[in-house]
């Protein structure tokens, strides 16, 4: 399937997708997560989810970092340019939703992408060979292409991975892992 054809199919499953049910899969996602071995690592970025588009409900993992004392990152996204700045994420953090329902930091320390360990990716589908599909702004392809070459890249879906994805660019950074509630995807 195309990438436009996954972004509807994926948009309608979610929407399909009652409050409950978002809640018990985040969760279970979250649990996956903790068979990983990427825990010895200090800093991790982390999507806020924007509940209007019935992302995966991160507050799990936020706490599951916080219990492991990391360092954690949100962004800030810079739609003049595409990018996402990152801002270590701290009791005096300051969070407001923008215009698109995207939670963001007012400000912040701001951490180089270079200094990332992990990255957890928002993302509508993915393929068996770990390429995604976002929402086609191309701000993580973006900000992955910024990052250090060895930084671990984790998407979290709903949803079990598609056979292939057939619009694959050069720039668009595949996934190291992939989470679900049922299993862990490894690329």
């Amino acid at each position: 399937m195309t990438k436009n054809e996954l972004r509807k199919k994926y948009k309608l499953l979610r929407n399909e997708l009652k409050a409950f049910q978002i809640e018990d899969l985040s969760l279970q996602i979250a649990n996956q997560l903790l068979r990983l071995e990427i825990w010895e690592y200090s800093f991790y970025h982390l999507f806020l989810s924007i509940e209007e588009q019935r992302e995966v409900n991160t507050d799990y993992i936020l706490n599951i970092l916080s219990g492991k004392d990391k360092n954690i990152l949100i962004s800030k996204s810079d739609f003049e340019t595409g990018s996402l700045k990152n801002y270590l994420l701290t009791d005096n953090t300051i969070i407001i939703k923008n215009k698109y329902n995207i939670p963001e930091p007012v400000d912040g320390i701001e951490i180089a992408n270079d200094k990332i360990e992990v990255v957890f990716l928002p993302l509508l589908a993915f393929d068996k060979k770990g390429n995604r599909v976002g929402y086609g702004k191309g701000f993580y392809d973006h900000f992955l292409a910024s990052c250090n070459s060895k930084t671990l890249k984790i998407g979290l879906s709903f949803f079990e991975a598609e056979e292939e994805i057939s619009e694959v660019f050069e720039n668009d950074i595949p996934l190291n892992f992939c989470v679900t509630p049922n299993q862990v995807y490894k690329f």
